[in-house]
């Protein structure tokens, strides 16, 4: 299969909206591939999946470790449910059938996360205190970022109005937006807006009426 926004030297950007759901191993799963390098189906991949209510996922592995953000719904697997807002980071090595009851939608990146010694992490966003960051207007909540690894992930919300100044991304940076919309000089981008910046990429951004975003960074480098 054709890599989908395989150079990560290169700025990438997906509207999911205006994307067609694309089918996967299972009939009642659903997705839409922003990211693929590598197999189909054993390759690096970003995506949006949705998994139709009552349906199932095969037992799988993930010898290269999983991140998921439930952006609506219900997840389940056999370590538990995890309603919208939760997040997930299944080390290498974890395996697991999952399914949803309801239905849901999650932000999915597989096979980003090798290397020995990562732990598992599970929160709940929507019930954690956000910090304040320097920027007025601007909370951030952290989500990953462990010693001797290289990406730090976090989820910024930015209240109506704010503005964050020009800033450098040595190293890169990828954005997910969750709610509202944001401007950066280049575009306009809204709730379900996927952008990945290279290694020395400089941008500001700011809303009019507030967004969330996953944030992450570190890991275009090299």
């Amino acid at each position: 299969m054709t890599e989908i926004n395989g150079d990560r030297r290169q700025h990438a950007f997906m509207r999911t909206a205006e994307m067609d759901w694309q089918p996967s191993p299972s009939p009642q799963v659903l997705r839409k591939r922003l990211e693929l390098i590598g197999d189909a189906e054993t390759g690096l991949v970003t995506s949006v999946v949705k998994y139709q209510p009552g349906s199932r996922f095969p037992a799988h592995d993930h010898p290269d470790g999983e991140e998921i953000l439930v952006l609506s719904g219900l997840f389940s697997d056999e370590s538990g449910d995890y309603p919208a807002g939760t997040y997930v980071l299944n080390p290498p090595g974890t395996a697991h059938a999952p399914w949803s009851q309801e239905g849901c939608e999650l932000f999915v990146k597989l096979r980003q996360y090798g290397g020995a010694g990562r732990d598992a992490v599970r929160i709940d966003t929507l019930g954690r205190p956000w910090p304040q960051a320097g920027t007025p207007g601007l909370e951030v909540l952290p989500l990953y970022r462990r010693h001797g690894f290289p990406e730090t992930m976090r989820l910024m919300h930015l209240a109506p109005g704010t503005r964050v100044a020009p800033h450098d991304h040595a190293t890169g940076v990828e954005l997910f937006v969750l709610e509202g919309d944001f401007d950066d000089g280049h575009a306009h981008y809204r709730a379900g807006d996927w952008l990945r910046l290279p290694p020395g990429s400089r941008h500001g951004l700011w809303t009019t009426h507030g967004c969330r975003l996953y944030v992450k960074t570190g890991h275009l480098a090299g």
